[in-house]
Formats: structure tokens, sequence, C-alpha cells
């Protein structure tokens, strides 16, 4: 495997690992009381926005050239970052 692959397939676990942990959530969540919940599901819907936004710039770095690599990279792991800062934010709501 090359460090490319390698890249990408740690950059894919990590987003699966805080998607699982999302569900959870949501899960824990839905047993709030009512006007909490409502709340909670906003916030999960922005949560779900980011993980879209995330899986979609994974997939444009998997068919990144040479030449945009780094830079993709970086924008990446911004992304990412930020996905993971908002759900530990959301998850200390709760």
């Amino acid at each position: 495997m090359s460090k490319r692959d390698d890249y990408i397939e740690k950059m894919k676990l990590q987003l699966d690992e805080v998607n699982t942990k999302m569900n959870k959530l949501e899960a824990k969540a839905n047993l709030a009381k009512a006007d909490a919940r409502e709340k909670y599901a906003e916030e999960m819907g922005k949560l779900r926005q980011q993980s879209q936004l995330a899986v979609s710039k994974l997939e444009e770095l998997k068919a990144a050239g040479e030449d945009s690599w780094d830079a993709m990279v970086a924008e990446m792991e911004k992304i990412r970052d930020a996905f993971v800062h908002s759900f530990k934010y959301f998850k200390s709501q709760l």
C-alpha cells in the first residue's frame, strides 16, 4: 500500500469512527425531554451535514492528482478537525 492509500484509509477509519459514535449519541439524544430533543435533532442535522462534507471531500481526495494532493490533504484535515470538534462539543452538551 502506498503512503497515499494509507492516508486515505486512515482518514476513512477516523470518519467512520466519529459517525459510529454520532449514531450512538443520536440514540441517547432521542431519549431526552421533548424540548431538548428538538435542539439535539437540529444539532445532529448539522453534524450529519459536516459528515457528508467530510465523506465528499475524502472522495475528492481519492481522485486528486499529485499536483493537488498536498492542498487536498490540508483541506481534508481542516474539514475532519471541524467535524470532530463539532461532534465533541455536541457530545459535551448532552
